[in-house]
């Protein structure tokens, strides 16, 4: 899918983040950094390393500059509620860049971090598909953990199997 204005791009993007941030609202104090092995992102870390990416790599590309991510540390935001702060704060300064965004800018080439060059429009696309993969990482995180999680489209897989015709 191809964005040649912004407005359908905010529109998607969105509607992922509302999801994503419905499931930012199921992780616990008690759950937030905790991590399945030495190594491995804990939910904090997941939600910090998809809002710092959003702002101070993926917007900073779309308008032609280098990436600033500031990593995915508890330094960042500490604490369930100051983690919630910070990813939308960090999506709100990232929405207003976005929007500022031309439709000869979504046509313009960025140099992403690791150094590909391609369409402003092709790298926003990027970062949406980037955080419906994180996502998935902090639903099975919080299943691990036993924490009960809102279904992605309203119906949980049993629900889906038992109103299939068979």
């Amino acid at each position: 899918m191809e964005f040649r204005s912004v407005e359908p791009f905010l529109s998607y993007h969105t509607s992922v983040r509302r999801r994503t941030r419905a499931l930012a609202e199921c992780v616990t104090d008690e759950h937030l950094e905790w991590r399945p092995a030495v190594g491995r992102f804990s939910p904090g870390d997941l939600l910090r390393h998809v809002a710092g990416a959003e702002r101070w790599m993926w917007a900073e590309n779309a308008r032609l500059r280098p990436s600033l991510y500031p990593g995915h540390g508890s330094e960042l935001a500490e604490g369930r509620e100051s983690v919630l702060a910070y990813v939308d704060r960090l999506h709100d300064e990232s929405l207003e860049i976005f929007a500022a965004l031309t439709p000869d800018d979504l046509q313009r080439r960025c140099v992403t971090v690791g150094g590909v060059e391609m369409r402003v429009w092709k790298w926003l696309r990027l970062m949406v598909e980037h955080e419906i993969h994180h996502r998935g990482q902090l639903y099975e995180l919080l299943g691990q953990v036993g924490v009960k999680t809102p279904p992605l489209y309203g119906l949980t897989e049993p629900e889906v199997f038992e109103r299939s015709v068979r």
